[in-house]
């Protein structure tokens, strides 16, 4: 099919100032070499970080993809990020390491302290060891930096088309339907528009709005010089981890990004005002009277910020599928699974998601196989993308426990993981010989059977492990009797 009509905005990016002017690299070649023997005309709907990677993966696949974006201009809000190494294997092999090298900051350990004291609960290190322990490092990011180079990726290879907002689709054919009455036609349409998903609709069968979690986030990013020249605070930018303070329905976290000249901070609270219309000018006052009482580094942390985000934390119950019953239209990323950030896996997920689709789709040569490789893509993705939202869930209530001794109990945990972490740095004998010691703990990242499992993975190996098992016997012949 070659029906686009190329009406509408050609994009351009606009948004915060983005760091990070070093070439990219692409691959001369994914999947082993595989290109689809049926090239496919495919609609992304969403430019967000998994759609840009859906649209990536699938021209390396050898499709042509066109996505539609909403708004005006691209561009990307927001602050820190977290890469974990299950999606910086990714980007590496899609040839964005010295991209990543000039803007991202590697932190040495994720530390958690007490709210009204500052003391030191858990300490996993991170550092080096990631790289060693699961094939790829563990990095801080800016969401707009982050954006950018995926954008840089894709642009060369994609229609990128702005102001196009879908009002309306037919999944059988599959077409959408354009604001402005343009109606674009495709053979496979990749929904990747985010929590408020119109293309969601379609698969669940009628509106499915998100339910709001009673939580909301207030987001800032403060230049390191200003924390540098503070004794108290100068320690978060020289030794740079992840901090998080945990206190009664509340947390902040701490970090570094583009290359240690900003810190950003992350603190959820509860949803007080959410009837109230939000001023911004009243934001900063706000935010330090949810955090009273807390640590005298968080009163000056906060005391730096002259305004604030407010980011509403908005959930989805796991749908019970992704793909449409006409079997032309799949989900991918925040509008089929969106993640609370307790676990910072949001944008990992997504980016999975877009690899193991690419890496299906590059064995694509019939038509008949389009369908029975999306419920592949749902097969191997679904269990991974909904474990994760259920760890995510489980770290708003380990973070938010209210002083008393469940806080305890999750504290003495925490304190014994962190024990042998220190063992094992000092290069002494573990207190036991498994790794079963740190099962369950109340620190997810130091529990190291879920962090095997969670940055271990690598979504290209589960898609060609997954074909060998299956796919080969069972899709694999719809392509060739096409043939006879």
């Amino acid at each position: 099919m070659n029906n686009f009509v190329t009406v509408g905005t050609v994009a351009s990016v606009d948004g915060p100032l983005v760091n990070g002017t070093a070439p990219i690299e692409p691959p001369s070649e994914l999947y082993q070499g595989r290109r689809a023997a049926l090239s496919l005309d495919i609609v992304v709907v969403g430019c967000g970080l998994g759609g840009l990677a859906a649209a990536f993966c699938l021209v390396m696949a050898g499709h042509k993809v066109t996505i539609l974006e909403s708004a005006t201009t691209i561009g990307e809000i927001g602050a820190g990020i977290q890469v974990s190494p299950n999606l910086t294997r990714q980007l590496i092999r899609w040839g964005l390491a010295k991209r990543l090298q000039e803007v991202v900051v590697k932190p040495e350990a994720l530390t958690f302290r007490r709210w009204c004291t500052g003391e030191t609960l858990a300490w996993t290190p991170w550092g080096d060891s990631m790289e060693k322990n699961y094939g790829a490092p563990y990095y801080h990011i800016h969401r707009a930096d982050f954006h950018r180079m995926m954008y840089d990726l894709a642009q060369p290879y994609v229609n990128i088309r702005t102001n196009c907002r879908v009002v309306a689709m037919d999944p059988s054919i599959p077409s959408l339907t354009l604001r402005y009455g343009e109606v674009v036609h495709a053979d496979l349409v990749i929904g990747a528009d985010g929590l408020k998903s119109t293309t969601r609709e379609y698969v669940v069968g009628g509106p499915d709005e998100p339910t709001p979690t009673g939580d909301a986030a207030y987001r800032a990013v403060i230049p390191t010089e200003i924390l540098l020249a503070d004794p108290d605070l100068r320690g978060l930018v020289e030794i740079p981890e992840m901090v998080g303070w945990l206190g009664p329905q509340r947390h902040i976290m701490g970090y570094n990004i583009r290359a240690k000249k900003e810190y950003n901070l992350v603190m959820c609270h509860p949803d007080r005002d959410q009837e109230e219309p939000w001023k911004p000018e009243e934001s900063a006052a706000r935010m330090k009277a949810e955090f009273v009482g807390w640590e005298p580094r968080i009163q000056k942390l906060l005391s730096l910020i002259p305004s604030t985000l407010k980011w509403k934390l908005m959930d989805h119950a796991p749908l019970e599928t992704w793909v449409h019953k006409d079997g032309k239209l799949a989900l991918l990323g925040d509008s089929c699974h969106p993640m609370l950030p307790y676990r910072a896996q949001g944008s990992a997920i997504a980016i999975e998601d877009a690899a193991v689709l690419g890496n299906l789709f590059s064995r694509l040569s019939s038509y008949a196989q389009i369908t029975p490789l999306l419920r592949a893509y749902e097969t191997i993705r679904y269990d991974r993308a909904t474990n994760t939202q259920a760890s995510s869930s489980l770290n708003r209530v380990i973070f938010h426990l209210p002083d008393g001794p469940e806080q305890e109990k999750r504290d003495r945990q925490m304190r014994a993981a962190m024990e042998d972490a220190l063992r094992e740095a000092r290069g002494e004998p573990p207190v036991s010989s498994t790794d079963t010691s740190t099962k369950g703990n109340a620190n997810q990242w130091a529990d190291k059977e879920k962090s095997v499992i969670q940055f271990g993975y690598d979504a290209d190996e589960e898609a060609e492990k997954w074909w060998r098992e299956h796919g080969q016997s069972k899709i694999g012949p719809l392509g060739m009797s096409s043939k006879l």
